[in-house]
């Protein structure tokens, strides 16, 4: 009985080994914002500033049917990025279920040519009503 204990210990912290052994995700998350009240947009778009480091980067987003169909981004530093991005909804039929899943479509990546401080403007075009999250992801 003690051996199949000892054994049993062995093979759990083996496990443990092995799984704190595994390549970590190397991604991290850069800049967020959650575009849900009407009050964060100035003139119909957001704006902001922050910190990025030299590196290749994706943007990310959460967003729900209520979202903006269009949702145009514009990053500005030392170089410039703009994109628009147009949401498409898939459907899924499961047999006794259907739902939706959202995703914006467009060049998510992106490539900072050295570290420095950047604007961000989030234009939905005059969706202020609908929620939607941006994240930017290092890669």
């Amino acid at each position: 009985m003690r051996k199949a204990v000892y054994i049993l210990a062995v093979v759990i912290i083996a496990i443990a080994i092995a799984i704190s052994l595994q390549p970590k995700n190397q991604t991290s998350t850069t800049y967020h914002v959650t575009l849900a009240d009407p009050k964060l947009y100035n003139n119909g778009t957001f704006t902001d500033n922050f910190k990025i480091q030299k590196g290749t980067y994706q943007f990310s987003f959460v967003p729900n049917g209520d979202s903006p169909q269009n949702l145009s981004i514009l990053l500005k530093g030392n170089f410039s990025y703009s994109e628009d991005f147009s949401l498409q909804g898939t459907l899924h039929n499961t047999g006794i279920s259907s739902y939706y899943t959202w995703d914006y479509l467009g060049n998510k990546m992106i490539d900072i040519p050295q570290d420095q401080k950047v604007q961000i403007r989030i234009n939905p075009h005059d969706n202020i009503l609908g929620s939607v999250s941006v994240d930017l992801i290092k890669k």
